[in-house]
């Protein structure tokens, strides 16, 4: 099955990002699309993001839930306005806040789902949660407040 995946529509600057940037070699370059009104990402753990033996670093889940949900916040703002991904101009939102809790240690063995939906869309801020499930487990969850940007913010 095709799928849409979100990263692969954005401005070619913006995709080197650690976590999910598709021109970042050494990054996780996670991949987030669609199901329904869910924003889904599956992931395979690498044995070097390891905070101890065989356990997933929290911070490897902070960036996954943070790239996750800002993918998903500017993919909703272009729903919304009914355009298609990638279209111009671009719309840009980093994130203004980050919160996660982690609830259960996730396992570098097994492949990781995070499942993202928008909680409130106005023009300048996006809330997104997500939930990030491992053997079909929640093992942490987070919500980021995506803020709107100037085209250009990252450009120095």
């Amino acid at each position: 099955m095709s799928r849409d995946f979100f990263q692969d529509f954005w401005p070619e600057e913006l995709t080197y990002c650690f976590g999910c940037g598709r021109n970042n070699k050494e990054g996780l370059q996670i991949k987030s699309y669609w199901e329904g009104e869910e924003a889904i990402c599956n992931w395979i753990p690498k044995d070097y993001l390891m905070a101890g033996k065989g356990i997933l670093c929290g911070g490897i889940i902070a960036t996954l839930i943070d790239c996750h949900c800002l993918n998903t916040a500017i993919a909703a703002a272009y729903k919304a306005e009914n355009r298609d991904l990638g279209t111009k101009p671009f719309l840009p939102y980093v994130t203004g806040e980050l919160q996660i809790k982690l609830i259960k240690p996730i396992s570098l063995d097994s492949p990781i789902t995070l499942q993202a939906k928008i909680d409130l869309l106005t023009k300048n801020k996006i809330i997104v949660s997500c939930l990030v499930f491992s053997e079909g487990i929640i093992c942490a969850q987070g919500i980021i407040i995506a803020i709107s940007v100037p085209i250009g913010f990252w450009k120095k």
